[in-house]
């Protein structure tokens, strides 16, 4: 499963907080010139960033693990994504409503790749700056693409919102059978 979305929106976050074993990250400093390339205004108390990926699991049953795959958040590091989605089931975007235009690109690229995804609104400080309908209406996302809120810092949050994006990957596998 791939966890992707823009810079300082709670992919890391949420890799860890479901993660049954200590992930793997990438993170490196944010640099001033990093600083001035990330856009951190909104979240000026991130110091570190993901330059490569995150790695987490979960086992569903003695026979299943899944895998959790964290992308990088800034465009220079958009050729990773390809090698990241192989094999993957489905996606979740995570979403900054402070944010939108920060995860165009990544809704963008699972439209283009036909990977199933889901639209994750993090809810920073509990609150959520619009609404999930305007969000969808903003993303210009189908029905069929769910829009969901949850909380990257909280396990069973995490939980609820890779199970919708399991979901809507059953679905949009038995609608194509």
């Amino acid at each position: 499963m791939v966890i992707a979305g823009g810079f300082g929106v709670g992919k890391t976050t949420a890799v860890g907080a479901i993660s049954e074993i200590k992930p793997l990250t990438t993170e490196a400093a944010i640099t001033s010139v990093a600083a001035g390339i990330d856009r951190t205004g909104h979240v000026p108390s991130k110091t570190t960033t993901t330059v490569a990926l995150d790695f987490g699991c979960i086992t569903i049953d003695s026979d299943v693990k899944l895998y959790l795959f964290g992308t990088p958040g800034q465009d220079r590091f958009g050729f990773m994504w390809q090698d990241i989605v192989i094999g993957a089931l489905g996606a979740l975007v995570i979403v900054d409503t402070r944010r939108l235009d920060d995860c165009y690109p990544a809704v963008d690229y699972f439209e283009k790749a036909g990977l199933p995804f889901v639209v994750g609104i993090n809810r920073f400080d509990g609150l959520m700056a619009h609404e999930l309908n305007d969000v969808r209406w903003a993303l210009a996302v189908g029905d069929d693409v769910p829009v969901i809120a949850f909380d990257a810092r909280n396990k069973l949050s995490v939980r609820d919102a890779l199970l919708a994006v399991l979901h809507n990957t059953f679905a949009k596998a038995s609608a194509s059978a």
